[in-house]
């Protein structure tokens, strides 16, 4: 069945509205009396039958309600400096699949991309289409928030003060990925710092270390573009927990 974002839930019943009511209506051509799946972002999800299509809404009749265990049990976010062309589109979407808990676009010394103002304002508005899509497809019950595009400084303020965090950094030669979530714990979130193309200045790796308590440690020998070290990391952390495989 397919997938949609309740716009709004009602008892027993749900509505879709603006984008999700045209999808269903316009694009996937469903009628009354087909069946469908919701969801909230509350971590239920909804069985529901089409019972009326109208001009403005769509309104659903609820069937069954569960809460499926598909979402990670430990939160890892990613904070990823800003990257050119799609890039960050694919970051989000695999990311997504994979099953992380948000995302900060983050402005670096090196990145290329340079986002301000309302541009990225519409960037993270179309970064969030991209993750609630993926969500769907992966038959996610929460999707992952996109902060707005952030500096260092706020980075504090947006994770909670428990918040673990890791930056992957290619001068590490010594702290292992591994060595190192052996003594994270898995019931506090755990933020991944990942660089744009070039990396991180040295500077911003300090200051992480010095500000956040930041852990850097080596992904090994290779060195990786920015969206791979996102994916392989994020892939990582979510199996040494026990969330994949």
């Amino acid at each position: 069945m397919h997938r949609f974002k309740i716009s709004e839930l009602g008892r027993n019943v749900f509505w879709l509205k603006g984008p999700e009511r045209e999808h269903l209506v316009r694009v996937l051509r469903l009628a009354v009396g087909d069946q469908i799946i919701g969801f909230d972002n509350s971590g239920a999800e909804y069985k529901a039958v089409i019972n009326k299509i109208e001009d403005q809404s769509v309104t659903c009749g609820i069937m069954e309600q569960d809460y499926p265990e598909v979402e990670a049990r430990t939160q890892v976010y990613l904070a990823a400096g800003l990257s050119k062309g799609e890039k960050m589109e694919w970051v989000i979407q695999k990311g997504t699949e994979l099953g992380m808990a948000g995302l900060i676009p983050l402005r670096t010394k090196r990145a290329v991309m340079k986002l301000e103002g309302s541009k990225a304002k519409d960037r993270v508005e179309r970064w969030q289409k991209i993750s609630s899509e993926a969500s769907k497809q992966s038959h996610r019950v929460r999707e992952p928030k996109l902060f707005p595009v952030s500096d260092w400084k706020e980075l504090k303020t947006l994770l909670p003060s428990t918040t673990q965090w890791l930056i992957p950094y290619e001068s590490e030669k010594t702290k292992t990925l591994q060595s190192v979530l052996r003594n994270f714990s898995p019931q506090e979130p755990i933020a991944l710092l990942i660089g744009p193309e070039g990396g991180f200045d040295e500077s911003e790796v300090l200051w992480a270390q010095e500000n956040l308590q930041a852990q850097s440690v080596s992904l090994g020998p290779r060195i990786l573009r920015a969206e791979t070290a996102a994916i392989a990391t994020l892939t990582l952390v979510l199996g040494h927990y026990g969330d994949l495989g």
